[in-house]
């Protein structure tokens, strides 16, 4: 054993596990990747103020869950929480919104940190694939996101998650609604934090996942009933959309997600398999962010999926995916002339794009074909200084057993023929 561990709260990602995360999240970005979204990839830390500004300073992200510390010279700086702030910022400082393409489409993939009690499904270290679209008001933006986000889903065979939606209006009428609210919940018996929750942000504690809250919460005011016409209309376009498309999704009023930016269309992706950590991902419109950060006004829309939890996801539903051999050929060389001459063919096959590997550690033929057979190689390549002698090497169908001789030179296009 080793002196130390892995942090509570965090896992470490190890083959063959690994492949299946690194399959699920080609899966989510894949659908990005045809639709206009260029990659991103922002510093794993930012300045405190981003996240107070953007996320909200009522969210428990910042108030309880933030890696915030100090550097030496002074900078107080935090251990980004999500993603969206921070491709926001870097977005508005290479002014891409200025290259007169709006929207920028851009996804990330990264690791994220809060502060939380750890659990299944729910770490201190976690990673997701998110995806922002910058610059534009447009259901169709909105719909095309959740579409996204649902195709990917979908491609990995996955079945029993439901979509959430609301709207959850705007500065025109969103005020309205919060006065009402706040009338409505200074007259419950909440706990003082939950109270000043109320007068900072109330539509946060529509959120509160606790029983006693959310009993004294039946009869609050809706949103729906307050929404502006606008918002009415934008609102019921996104789900004509999605409706056309054949996306199925529910109605949820008090749907507010967990983060202060968010404006009319809201959404999230749920996974009844997972117990209490049933989302797996969400978003949201976000039209008055780039303007808390101190950018001009950009409205915009995006979301984050959660790889962690899809692969939880994967598991309540018995998805096995069905992932490519990392090792397509297995030299396994007897003797120093063999390891010269197999060495140089393994590096011509990986150079042909040829998934090889090499029997390193010079052992003998019963242990070099254990590990042969470990790798998942189809082909084994077995040469001895008779076989070298003779202009050959011996090439062995793992799945069959067959093996015969192979010419030195018509290995590549033997294998090329053999794995097509």
């Amino acid at each position: 054993m080793s002196t130390f561990q892995a942090p509570k709260g965090t896992y470490d990602l190890i083959p063959p596990d690994s492949a299946r995360f690194l399959a699920v999240r080609e899966a989510i970005s894949a659908p990005l990747k045809r639709s206009g979204y260029g990659y991103i990839e922002t510093p794993g830390f930012e300045n405190v103020e981003l996240f107070a500004r953007g996320v909200g300073e009522s969210t428990d992200i910042v108030t309880k869950e933030m890696y915030a510390f100090e550097t030496k010279g002074g900078d107080r700086l935090a251990l980004r929480p999500e993603g969206t702030a921070s491709v926001l910022r870097a977005a508005l400082e290479a002014n891409l919104h200025k290259a007169g393409n709006l929207p920028v489409k851009l996804w990330y993939s990264g690791s994220y940190y809060r502060y939380e009690r750890p659990q299944k499904g729910r770490y201190r270290h976690f990673s997701q694939v998110g995806a922002e679209a910058i610059g534009a008001e447009d259901p169709a933006l909105d719909a095309e996101l959740i579409i996204l986000a649902n195709d990917a889903y979908r491609s990995l065979g996955l079945r029993d998650f439901r979509i959430l939606l609301n709207s959850l209006g705007d500065k025109e009428c969103r005020p309205v609604y919060r006065d009402a609210l706040q009338d409505f919940l200074r007259g419950l018996d909440l706990d003082e934090d939950t109270l000043r929750r109320a007068e900072i942000n109330p539509l946060r504690v529509l959120d509160d996942k606790r029983d006693a809250v959310q009993k004294q919460l039946v009869g609050a005011p809706l949103l729906r009933d307050y929404l502006c016409d606008a918002c009415k209309a934008y609102h019921e376009e996104v789900r004509d959309l999605l409706t056309e498309q054949g996306v199925a999704f529910e109605d949820d009023e008090k749907l507010v997600r967990g983060l202060d930016y968010y404006t009319r269309t809201t959404f999230e992706f749920v996974h009844d398999g997972l117990g209490s950590q049933s989302a797996v991902g969400g978003g949201g419109r976000y039209d008055g962010l780039s303007e808390m950060i101190g950018g001009p006004a950009l409205p915009s829309v995006g979301w984050a999926l959660g790889v962690d939890r899809t692969v939880l996801a994967l598991e309540a539903e018995g998805i096995t995916l069905e992932l490519p051999s990392t090792t397509s050929v297995f030299a396994v060389p007897l003797g120093d002339e063999a390891r010269r001459v197999l060495f140089a063919k393994v590096a011509e096959l990986r150079r042909a794009g040829i998934a090889a590997d090499f029997g390193f550690g010079g052992k003998g033929l019963k242990g070099a074909m254990k590990n042969a057979n470990r790798s998942g190689a189809r082909f084994t390549l077995v040469a001895g200084e008779r076989d070298l002698a003779e202009g050959v090497v011996q090439l062995k169908d793992m799945e069959s057993g067959e093996q015969g001789p192979v010419p030195l030179e018509e290995i590549l296009p033997t294998l090329r023929a053999r794995l097509a």
